[in-house]
């Protein structure tokens, strides 16, 4: 089964928010079977169920761990969304 998430990141009250949110981003993109795209308002996972939700929680549970307070905003919805659909 594949799994789509999107996710967004605040880091709360740090300095280095840019760091923080990159820092996450190329942990996730080390994760040899998972399919990672970032834009300008969130991130996109995308790749085999338990891997990609195992791996992004064990992530969040990081920044959680190392940084003061910090916001997820996220989304898990089934099947591969990363191909954009035609028009009909």
């Amino acid at each position: 089964m594949k799994i789509s998430i999107e996710l967004s990141l605040y880091p709360l009250a740090e300095e280095q928010y840019k760091t923080e949110i990159w820092a996450f981003i190329k942990r996730l993109r080390l994760v040899e079977g998972l399919k990672v795209v970032t834009n300008g308002m969130s991130t996109q996972v995308f790749g085999d169920y338990d891997l990609a939700v195992s791996n992004v929680m064990a992530e969040i549970k990081h920044v959680h761990q190392t940084t003061g307070a910090a916001v997820f905003v996220c989304k898990f919805i089934n099947g591969d969304r990363s191909h954009v659909e035609a028009e009909s």
